[in-house]
């Protein structure tokens, strides 16, 4: 492509070169560089409403590409220039940083920024061309004008706003058809997104102060790393791994409607009840992100169901988004109260608990009068549950009408809200909920657990009847379970017949209704494979923290590196997805990755068991207790960690087998535990991932479509 320009006159201001390499900074350490072979995706959000997704060498087709404002596809891509020819992404050499991302070619640099909490793009182009150009992609806009301060560009979905494209330094520059050019003066461009004014200030605000803005987005970010969770191990993999994907974590933690934490990107940019708590911590508790948690709850609490009259009266929302509100779920609700319970656990602070109360109580009580059956269980419908989805209105695993994952919840809600009752000396509530907690507990064991057939039933139908479906569900019952012996055979169940290499499918392999790949069009649509088969990341937190409570840390460790390989050579940069297949496609050896390529439960819950129990770091600063139970894998000899507990920090140390820990700030006994290796018990005696061994057939492939079928 040959664009002819003209430069108009010299650059008015000259931005200073922003992000230049320092030892001072981890991000700096951990760039990731990416072939055009690998052509990886990348993602970054500005903390508020925008995100921007795309790949390292090419231009981005998907309808999610590019540039998103509050779930508003605004702008497809960019192809940037000099002296008249376009810069082909294939031919430069590409690093990804975790605030910004690096091309280089033999006539130029591009970096690519995105700015914290404002609708701002900047790519700065460093060459030693006479002239440079950006041409927006045209493919989600309806209209282009031309003013003499930039292009404006209205975007097809968001039609009452604009998109300016102008010269970051501000100088002059020439018309295109679909951009501008400028001399290479120009120190690159910048989008900046809002009303026409609005888009004129952002753009000034950023050519005075936008080295600042940067700055401040860095060593936040950095921050991460290296004042709130820095580790150092013999294991550098490890140490990178663990950065990036508490840094990818951090990228869903925005303040779009309120403050909470997007399900995922690049479709989910949203908040779930559901997705949100389960998230929270390993996304804020491990992470000592302890005031954002309480903003989050706070602001969450204001959306719950407050209509008596409503059949979701006291729930919080399953789904909240700029649009509306839907609460279709019954697991978001408990796991507000069970993590605003933890959160004081982290903190040590039950001040923010007293403006929760009301929002709790009512949670608790509502469930009581509509939802709970004479043994105590919590009843619900059939897509109310994680596996939530429907197709045609028909859920694609109905689990109605008392799941055992909502029964645990249930119960723990009840734990978590007595406990609270009586810190806000509401002891008849704390009362009467406990009772029913134990009344659950008493009944659980005798109605859910098949000791011969060693699992958990899945769920109870409304007619009482068992369901026999082999699905993960079952390791999050274990606080209802007293034999400790039928856990220990659960967890090996499970782990031979769900738990892969790449992670822990939704369904056994041996059930008729199992899905061996998420995405097969031409035999079926992707949602009825969705909770059949497809393996969920987010399950592997508890799978890997049920093996390592029985010893078996070893094999939960090779499942934990197996997530830490696709953050950093797989699949979007420094993030784990939301799916993968259960079997490998023909001919290959390892499984495709679907969903969302940055869920937030994936990458929380793996930091989660990180902290919680390979390190073993499980704080109760309500009882004034800090347990230290390491359960450290064998290949790691040495390692340095801190974290953030209540107003100050827990240094740790491990080496030679030993663990020293260190307290700054905390008044807090610590129980210390010997580090216990892999332990050889007669219950895991040759324990092994589950393998692809499908049955010859499965009704899913009784029909082919010439025309595979689509969304």
């Amino acid at each position: 492509m040959k664009l002819h320009t003209m430069t108009l006159c010299a650059a008015a201001v000259i931005m200073s070169a922003i992000g230049c390499k320092t030892a001072e900074y981890r991000t700096d350490e951990i760039g990731v560089k990416v072939t055009a072979e690998e052509n990886r995706e990348y993602s970054y959000t500005d903390k508020k409403a925008g995100y921007w997704y795309g790949t390292t060498h090419q231009q981005q087709p998907e309808w999610w590409s590019g540039w998103n404002m509050a779930k508003k596809r605004v702008l497809a891509d960019y192809t940037i220039g000099v002296n008249g020819d376009a810069l082909d992404r294939k031919d430069a050499e590409v690093t990804v940083y975790p605030e910004r991302l690096e091309r280089v070619w033999s006539d130029a640099k591009e970096t690519f920024y995105l700015v914290d909490n404002k609708p701002v793009i900047y790519i700065n182009l460093e060459t030693a061309a006479d002239s440079v150009f950006c041409l927006a992609d045209m493919g989600h806009i309806l209209s282009a004008e031309v003013a003499e301060d930039g292009l404006f560009l209205t975007p097809r979905e968001a039609a009452d706003q604009k998109i300016m494209l102008t010269t970051a330094a501000g100088v002059p520059f020439k018309a295109l058809a679909e951009g501008i050019a400028a001399g290479a003066e120009a120190q690159g461009f910048l989008f900046t997104y809002g009303t026409a004014e609005e888009c004129r200030t952002l753009a000034e605000e950023f050519r005075t102060g936008g080295k600042e803005l940067l700055a401040a987005r860095k060593a936040r970010i950095n921050g991460l790393v290296t004042e709130y969770n820095p580790v150092k191990s013999n294991l550098p993999e490890l140490d990178k791994a663990l950065d990036w994907i508490t840094i990818t974590m951090d990228e869903l933690i925005t303040c779009q409607q309120g403050n909470g934490i997007y399900a995922g990107l690049p479709w989910f940019n949203e908040y779930w009840g559901r997705d949100m708590f389960i998230s929270m911590p390993g996304a804020c508790l491990v992470t000592g992100q302890f005031e954002i948690a309480k903003e989050i709850l706070k602001d969450f609490v204001k959306l719950q169901d407050t209509d008596p009259e409503s059949i979701t009266y006291g729930r919080i929302p399953n789904r909240a988004n700029l649009e509306g509100i839907l609460y279709n779920t019954t697991d978001g609700t408990p796991r507000l109260v069970i993590q605003a319970y933890q959160l004081a656990q982290y903190s040590g602070d039950t001040e923010f608990l007293h403006e929760l109360y009301p929002a709790i109580k009512l949670s608790i009580d509502a469930s009581i009068k509509n939802y709970t059956d004479k043994k105590g269980y919590l009843t619900h419908a059939d897509a109310d549950t994680w596996m939530d989805v429907k197709r045609n209105g028909i859920p694609g695993s109905p689990r109605g009408n008392r799941a055992n994952d909502i029964q645990a919840l249930w119960y723990e809600q009840l734990v978590a809200g007595s406990e609270i009752a009586a810190m806000m000396e509401d002891y008849a509530s704390a009362e009467e909920w406990s009772g029913l907690a134990t009344m659950l507990a008493s009944n659980f064991e005798n109605d859910y657990c098949d000791k011969d057939g060693s699992f958990i039933v899945d769920h109870l139908n409304s007619d009482d009847t068992p369901d026999q479906q082999f699905r993960p569900n079952q390791l999050y019952c274990f606080d209802l379970v007293s034999d400790n012996d039928f856990k220990e055979r659960v967890t090996r169940r499970t782990w031979e017949e769900l738990v892969y290499p790449w992670g822990v499918a939704s369904l056994a392999q041996w059930d008729q209704q199992f899905h061996p790949q998420h995405e097969n069009w031409h035999y079926y649509h992707k949602d009825d494979a969705y909770h059949n088969g497809t393996i969920w990341l987010w399950n592997n937190g508890v799978a890997m923290q049920r093996m390592i409570e029985f010893g078996q840390i070893e094999p939960a460790w090779e499942l934990f590196k197996n997530m830490n390989r696709q953050a950093l050579h797989e699949g979007a940069v420094g993030s784990l997805s939301e799916n993968a297949d259960a079997h490998p496609r023909d001919g290959q050896t390892w499984v495709k990755r679907s969903g969302t390529f940055l869920q937030a439960w994936s990458n929380a819950e793996h930091l989660r068991v990180w902290y919680q129990h390979f390190l073993g770091i499980r704080p109760d600063l309500l009882n004034g207790t800090i347990t230290v139970e390491p359960r450290i894998p064998a290949e790691i000899t040495e390692l340095e960690t801190s974290v953030k507990i209540g107003e100050g920090t827990l240094h740790y140390r491990y080496s030679n087998g030993k663990v020293k820990v260190r307290l700054e700030g905390i008044d807090a006994e610590i129980d210390l535990r010997e580090p216990v290796g892999h332990t050889e018990s007669p219950a895991f005696e040759g324990v092994k991932f589950c393998m692809p061994e499908p049955l010859e057939s499965y009704p899913c492939f009784d029909t082919y479509y010439e025309t595979a079928l689509t969304y």
